[in-house]
């Protein structure tokens, strides 16, 4: 399969500074300039000439060895030398040449082995433009009128006489490399590869013999995905198989163990946790480049428009639908609709909301159907049968690799179901092991995430005590958090929500996540109560449970406050929901907090709420509403600056309240 070397070459930038980044040295010449290009040859030929290198041996060598040559050059200028400007010339072009070098030979030593093979012909040409460079600049260097003495001079002109113009393309890497497109092709067609076959080629062949170096081998190719996106050579598809691939053999070769070496995010934390500490200890605040300038708020999804600005996806298309053309920052005429996503500055907002603990809804990952191959899925489901055999085994360990494969997408959680992981998942959630138990309920919480599994966790399985049990009574706030999130899901079947509400402890649990949890917790938690609300029998229960109090406590949240405030309008369309909120004392100023600081949207929910409140729950909710000062102010602002729902909402409350007064007065 042909490479683009476009495509290496900017990965390479990627994956280091820009070569842009290294100037000729302009302000030095003569014996400054050469000890700078000594010190530079030493340290590379220094940091690699004991490097085993797994791939472009040859290419390598070749190259340190020429370095090695120039560096007694520069050794022997080094002392006193008066350059002329032919002379300077070289050797400025020739201080590019050498970080070229370092750069090459440090993505060589240093990248993924799989990706090194993938890129086998594409970094051999590098190397073969580079020598070229390097011949070309020895052909117009004055060797013989430089202060050299006779065995440096000879080593020099030996050098540039044996400088190969020939590409070399080393036979070895390119028959392990046609090797394993042989196993790729084996997965496409539907078969598994002779596992002992497989596995000797990974682990004697390949060297790849540690799960960690398993671990570090996948993350780098997915990282290639998230930084190239379609841009990449092989395609995606490809290299998505090869992950799979690499996961499969991974489980085959090595028994799940405890330990950091068996840790999912072990790696990346390990890569991240430098730029974590950066970022916590330089933005206290949210980064303004982090917010959408068309919605003032965080951007989950931000996207690239034709004139370079970041918007989020949501806020820049409902934008371009009303019929705008312009670009909303600049106001530059969009010469082309369509978006990019900006991967770099989502994993970083991604990274800061990790770091800060603040709320960050990722996009979901949705890859087109051509990048889902057969032997992706293949291979995903050798994996699977190997993962859930482990579990019915008595591995623990094993639901940790489950929850991990099971966030991905619906086919790899089809496979879990099929191979029968749900009853053993069901027994570790009464596992004694905390991790064991955060598995097993994040492992269910996935599984749960499609509709066809919603039946075998409730009615085949029976699951749904054992995740009470973990609600209620879990060992760490994760596992109860991640209950919490299960049960969201399951409640939209209208058929659960009466019998999950009557569960023991259930509405008193989920409103303790909702007043203690994370912000993620807090969110599974409104949502689940809302869902328990919509079954009329369910009303009572929640009013006498607890479960519209805590509602009503989380409006002085501000991570759920907009969402708690649309909930509460749902539940106030029953007379019974209006008055148990109106009975709470707090519930008029929390709403007219997220009419004051929420966003537009938010706003509007907060006002459509207290509106439905004060015609459902009676002149209770309406005096309290009238004795507060500060609504009319807000009222009256929504009046000029809300959406045209919020403006609707505002007269309509106005002539409750106005209607409140003339009676009063009467």
């Amino acid at each position: 399969m042909a490479t683009n070397s476009a495509m290496y070459a900017s990965s390479r930038r990627r994956q280091s500074p820009s070569l842009e980044a290294f100037l000729s040295p302009v302000d030095l010449s003569n014996v400054p300039l050469i000890q700078t290009l000594s010190s530079i040859s030493s340290e590379i030929v220094s940091c690699f000439r004991n490097v085993r290198f797994s791939f472009q041996q040859r290419n390598s060598r070749s190259l340190i060895r020429k370095l090695q040559v120039f560096t007694v050059l520069f050794q022997h200028l080094a002392e006193d030398s008066s350059l002329s400007p032919t002379e300077t010339l070289c050797f400025k072009e020739l201080y590019l040449l050498l970080h070229h070098s370092k750069f090459l030979l440090r993505y060589c030593s240093h990248s993924s082995k799989l990706w090194l093979l993938l890129q086998s012909p594409s970094l051999s040409s590098f190397f073969h433009d580079l020598s070229k460079d390097y011949s070309t600049l020895l052909d117009i260097l004055p060797v013989d009128s430089l202060c050299l003495s006779h065995d440096v001079r000879e080593q020099v002109k030996l050098l540039h006489k044996h400088s190969s113009s020939r590409l070399f393309v080393d036979d070895s890497d390119e028959t392990l490399r046609n090797r394993l497109y042989t196993f790729l092709n084996e997965f496409e067609n539907g078969s598994v590869p002779n596992s002992e076959e497989l596995s000797f080629f990974f682990f004697e062949k390949l060297g790849i013999k540690d799960p960690i170096s398993y671990k570090s081998e996948i993350e780098f190719l997915e990282e290639q995905i998230k930084s190239h996106g379609c841009d990449l050579e092989p395609t995606r598809s490809v290299i998505n198989g090869f992950i799979d691939i690499t996961r499969y053999v991974m489980f085959l070769l090595f028994k799940i163990q405890d330990g950091d070496e068996w840790s999912v995010d072990n790696i990346k934390k390990q890569r991240t946790s430098l730029i974590s500490e950066e970022i916590e200890n330089t933005f206290t605040t949210l980064p303004q480049d982090f917010t959408c300038s068309i919605s003032l708020s965080l951007m989950n999804d931000p996207v690239i428009v034709s004139t370079g600005q970041t918007y989020e996806r949501s806020s820049i298309a409902r934008w371009i639908q009303e019929g705008n053309s312009t670009c909303p920052k600049t106001g530059q005429k969009l010469v082309d609709l369509s978006v990019v996503p900006n991967l770099a500055l989502r994993q970083l907002i991604t990274l800061w909301c990790e770091v800060t603990g603040s709320s960050h809804d990722s996009p979901k990952e949705s890859l087109p159907k051509e990048f889902q191959t057969r032997a992706s899925t293949e291979a995903k489901r050798a994996t699977v049968s190997i993962l859930v055999q482990n579990l019915a085994d008595g591995s623990e360990l094993a639901a940790r690799e489950i929850r991990f494969l099971s966030r991905t997408a619906t086919e790899t959680r089809r496979f879990i179901v099929e191979a029968g992981a749900i009853p053993h998942l069901r027994r570790l959630l009464k596992s004694e092991d905390a991790l064991a138990q955060e598995n097993a309920v994040t492992s269910i919480f996935n599984l749960s995430l499609d509709e066809e599994n919603k039946s075998l966790i409730m009615e085949e399985h029976s699951c749904l005590e054992p995740i009470m049990s973990v609600l209620v009574s879990g060992l760490t706030s994760k596992a109860k958090e991640m209950a919490a999130g299960t049960l969201y899901t399951l409640s939209l079947v209208h058929d659960y929500k009466k019998t999950i509400a009557n569960a023991d402890g259930c509405i008193e649990s989920l409103a303790l996540v909702l007043q203690k949890g994370t912000v993620r917790g807090k969110k599974d938690a409104v949502y689940a109560l809302h869902n328990l609300w919509l079954h009329p029998d369910n009303c009572s229960l929640m009013v006498n449970q607890g479960g519209v109090s805590a509602l009503v406590g989380a409006l002085g949240d501000e991570a759920v406050a907009e969402k708690v405030a649309a909930v509460l309008g749902v539940v106030a369309n029953l007379q019974l929901g209006a008055e148990s909120i109106g009975r709470e004392e707090s519930v008029v100023n929390g709403l007219m907090e997220v009419m004051r600081c929420g966003t537009p949207k938010g706003k509007e929910k907060a006002i459509a709420t207290l509106l439905q409140l004060c015609t459902t729950g009676g002149a209770v909710v309406v005096e309290k509403a009238v004795k507060t000062p500060a609504l009319a102010v807000l009222t009256r602002k929504l009046l000029l600056t809300g959406t045209e729902r919020a403006k609707r909402k505002a007269i309509s409350l106005s002539e409750v309240c106005n209607g409140c007064d003339q009676n009063k007065q009467r």
